[in-house]
């Protein structure tokens, strides 16, 4: 789990930071990332630069297409209504493609705990199988051994009796 900071250029990688702006989990499927937009939208309003990884984060929760709407409304490009429609636009459709991936992630889980479960109730029924065919043979070769025993026993009974 990372933190997402605004720091000075000149400060140590793991050294002081201005403002902690939010988290970041890449661990989840999809990966978790929590900013305060506003915030953000601030301090690259202001100049801030962002690393490579933080500005497709910020591109993904659109805070980069945010700050780009604005300045367009800054230069007389469009009205702050156009503005906020194009973005509700956007995180509407953006919202619809993470849930649909978030619902076929849990659907791809159930799919392969389902085959799980199934290929193991095949393996156990193999097993019981095996189990029950060498009892089955075990018996068969304890009624063999006994046969003989009883032919034996009943050939030496018929030798008595007609003696």
């Amino acid at each position: 789990m990372y933190d997402v900071v605004v720091a000075d250029a000149r400060a140590p990688r793991d050294g002081r930071f201005i403002e902690k702006i939010g988290t970041y989990n890449p661990n989840t499927d999809p990966a978790s990332i929590n900013i305060n937009n506003e915030r953000a939208l601030k301090w690259l309003l202001n100049g801030a630069q962002p690393t490579d990884t933080v500005r497709a984060m910020l591109s993904y929760r659109g805070v980069l297409l945010k700050k780009h709407l604005h300045i367009g409304v800054l230069k007389g490009a469009l009205t702050q209504e156009q503005a906020d429609a194009k973005f509700q636009a956007w995180v509407d459709t953006k919202e619809g493609a993470i849930t649909g991936k978030v619902d076929k992630i849990a659907a791809a889980k159930a799919e392969a705990k389902a085959k799980a479960l199934e290929a193991e109730a095949a393996k156990n029924q193999a097993r019981l199988d095996a189990i029950k065919k060498r009892q089955e043979e075990a018996a068969a070769a304890e009624a063999a051994a006994n046969a003989p025993a009883e032919e034996a026993s009943a050939e030496g009974e018929e030798g008595t009796a007609e003696a």
